[in-house]
């Protein structure tokens, strides 16, 4: 078994997930809250 070197992992590919993911969550809440405005102004 190698001996662990910190900072030799290449973690590209979580940090797109995660750039991804967050990506994904804003989008989602910036809908939500146009959906909720919207349905406020109609409803009003």
């Amino acid at each position: 078994m190698s001996d662990h070197k910190h900072g030799e992992m290449d973690i590209q590919v979580q940090e797109d997930t995660f750039a991804g993911f967050i990506t994904a969550v804003t989008r989602t809440a910036i809908v939500i809250i146009l959906v909720l405005l919207f349905a406020y102004m109609i409803n009003g």
